[in-house]
């Protein structure tokens, strides 16, 4: 074991970012480019892309499931997590290769419909994602303690993975969003098969390392109660959330006319580089020292609160780029919170030794809106005309998960331990 690793340091929690940041930034390449690639360079229509997205939830469903039961039990290669990092991160990033391609790849095999060839590309780049997706946030929670430690290593997670995410939309609209595919394959590649390999896992999750901050062995008792409650309030959440990422496009063409296709990549590419580097930031700056003091699920519900309302000022305030951009800011208060903060909450709530397939029910709370949002909406904004529409429906999901997030108990880890096994808190 690495002595970084043993002593939970800053450098440990970076490395240990290194994999979740892979599948970000092969997210992030994918949330830029692909719905421009469709719609621009082979003329689909909003549903049509909304049908090549639901591809990927469809294989988060069956993949991060079963990869996280496969994962809690299986052992090779040197660790339970790392085998299918390295598979999916080099999988995800030949599938980014291939985006650039996917006229060729219909030539190369007789496909007619660009739509087909679209969804097979979308699918092995999503199944890749989610081979891997599940494991590095999984590996996260099994190297940590519960408590304090591992809230870093969550938001460490996104200060890391969010940093790229930006240098991804930057990348997109400096130097084009082709660029940034062939870059992001290295990137993906590099960093889902390297970092792995120098972080040891326990065989056995019971022998994990106690939190010093914590006198109480912790329960690993799971509280179904409050799972419930965490994925209903997270899933609106992703209803709003993955309504801007898909169809943002869309807003952009009806609110800011006349803009070319080129334009329009380059404003999708700043808007997302804002909102990544609110989200970046914040985490580990603010978030995780203010849910230390307010606790993190009030946090997490303030933060809905302000997602929510960046996209309510969207609908009256974003009619130019530099606009869209500072809302954006706005929601990137959210948007760091969301991707940090409910993994920690999560798994503190159940059996460590089952994280995996928890981590991968966990999932199902973000693809299926996702399916809901590519099926549903895209049919509903391609015939309403005002284009509004889009950040309503953002606005309204976050708010409902704001007010969701808000049933969900506290739950200190100390707290939890005495009621589960029994201790008086006043002896």
């Amino acid at each position: 074991m690495l002595g970084i690793q043993s002593r939970l340091t800053r450098a440990f929690f970076a490395l240990l970012s290194l994999p979740a940041t892979a599948m970000g930034f092969a997210l992030s390449v994918q949330i830029s480019a692909l719905s421009w690639i469709l719609s621009t360079q082979y003329g689909l229509d909003i549903h049509e892309v909304g049908f090549v997205w639901a591809a990927g939830p469809a294989a988060g469903i069956i993949g991060q499931v079963v990869i996280g039961i496969i994962s809690d039990k299986a052992w090779f290669w040197g660790g339970r997590r790392r085998p299918f990092i390295l598979i999916g991160g080099a999988l995800a990033a030949l599938s980014l290769l291939a985006l650039p391609s996917l006229g060729k790849i219909s030539d190369l095999f007789g496909i007619s419909n660009i739509i087909i060839t679209a969804v097979m590309v979308a699918l092995t780049l999503d199944l890749a994602i989610n081979i891997s997706f599940n494991p590095t946030r999984s590996i996260i929670a099994d190297v940590t303690p519960e408590g304090v430690k591992r809230t870093k290593g969550y938001t460490w997670m996104q200060t890391v993975s969010g940093m790229f995410g930006v240098l991804a939309y930057v990348i997109g609209a400096t130097w084009g969003n082709f660029f940034l595919i062939y870059f992001g394959a290295g990137i993906v590649f590099l960093f889902s098969v390297i970092p792995p390999l120098f972080i040891q896992e326990p065989p056995n999750l019971d022998e994990a390392m106690p939190d010093p901050d914590i006198k109480a062995k912790p329960a690993a008792k799971t509280r179904y109660k409050e799972l419930y409650k965490i994925y209903a309030a997270h899933g609106f959440c992703w209803l709003g959330v993955q309504t801007m990422f898909v169809y943002i496009y869309a807003y952009i063409q009806h609110a800011m006319v006349p803009l070319s296709n080129e334009a329009i990549g380059q404003v999708i590419a700043i808007s997302f580089a804002v909102l990544n580097t609110v989200g970046f930031i914040l985490p580990a700056t603010v978030l995780e020292p203010l849910s230390s003091k307010i606790g993190r699920v009030k946090t997490h519900t303030i933060a809905m609160v302000i997602m929510s309302i960046g996209y309510l000022l969207v609908i009256f305030l974003g009619f130019t780029p530099m606009m869209l951009y500072i809302l954006m800011g706005v929601v990137g208060v959210g948007w760091a919170a969301t991707v940090s903060l409910p993994f920690a909450i999560m798994t503190e709530k159940v059996n460590k030794n089952k994280m995996g397939f928890f981590m991968g029910i966990f999932n199902l709370s973000v693809v299926i809106p996702q399916l809901i949002v590519s099926f549903g909406f895209g049919l509903l904004i391609e015939f309403y005309e005002n284009k509004n529409l889009i950040f309503i429906i953002c606005a309204v999901s976050l708010g409902v998960s704001a007010l969701l997030w808000s049933l969900v108990n506290e739950g200190s880890v100390q707290k939890e331990t005495h009621k589960v096994e029994g201790i008086n808190p006043g002896h």
